[in-house]
């Protein structure tokens, strides 16, 4: 299926690992020209213009967005916010403090905020298109662990519904995808979700994985490249009438929303 992305034009956050990294190489592979924010390129394909930007400072956001609309040429059909972080908080909500707070709320929400908020001009000067923001089944799926990033990704899915109705007549779409654990670095690197959580109760990072895995009916992680697909999708002129739609992919995990 032609997906009607050849030529279109698109900035996508936390791009150089990951989920990030899947999706831009998968609007690449559908012939979109990528403007990554990222702190480094990594892997990033030469093809792609690099931003190496702090997001978690207003900063970050306009320099990012200020060097796609001269890439650009001061238009943008697809912004794809993906920067995030999540810790576990083993210690108890009462450890969480205000600054890690703070640190999860601008990573996690506010990062989307300002990039949305500086992008919305160059994606009304192409006469509409579309956000994305790839946000987290624990949006509505409680979890203490991880109670910061809980209320960080309950916001952004607020934002997202909230901005759908204001954009839609300017032709601009806004929808999230949540994805459940994710096989990337967040949940499996060093220092990720399944080792932090394995030190705090004396077990293996692999049995914490596992058993992570084995909460959902398929009984394994989502890969990034069909998360990435799933954004594809949304970005395309195949979705040309979804606004303010929330697209679930955690292999069942959560059995209703």
């Amino acid at each position: 299926m032609d997906m009607e992305l050849s030529g279109k034009q698109a900035v996508v956050t936390g791009a150089s690992r990951g989920i990030g990294l899947a999706i831009v190489e998968a609007l690449v592979g559908e012939g979109v020209s990528v403007v990554a924010g990222a702190r480094h390129r990594g892997a990033l394909p030469q093809e792609v213009e690099v931003v190496e930007v702090d997001l978690t400072t207003a900063e970050g956001a306009s320099t990012l967005i200020g060097a796609a609309g001269a890439a650009f040429g001061g238009g943008l059909d697809i912004l794809v916010n993906n920067v995030g972080a999540v810790h576990p908080r083993t210690g108890g909500f009462r450890s969480v403090t205000d600054d890690e707070w703070l640190a999860t709320l601008t990573i996690d929400f506010l990062a989307a905020v300002r990039v949305t908020r500086a992008a919305l001009d160059l994606l009304e000067a192409r006469g509409g298109g579309t956000v994305i923001s790839v946000n987290s089944v624990n949006a509505k799926f409680a979890d203490p662990l991880v109670i910061d990033y809980c209320a960080a990704k309950a916001a952004l899915a607020s934002l997202s519904k909230s901005l759908a109705k204001e954009v839609a007549p300017l032709g601009i779409r806004v929808n999230t995808v949540s994805p459940g654990p994710v096989e990337t670095d967040l949940w499996l690197g060093g220092g990720g979700v399944a080792e932090t959580v394995a030190q705090a109760a004396g077990g293996a990072p692999e049995d914490v994985a596992k058993g992570a895995a084995a909460q959902s009916p398929t009984g394994r992680f989502t890969l990034p490249g069909e998360v990435a697909d799933l954004v594809v999708l949304l970005a395309s002129g195949r979705a040309g009438n979804v606004t303010g739609a929330d697209f679930v992919i955690d292999g069942g995990l959560i059995p209703t929303h």
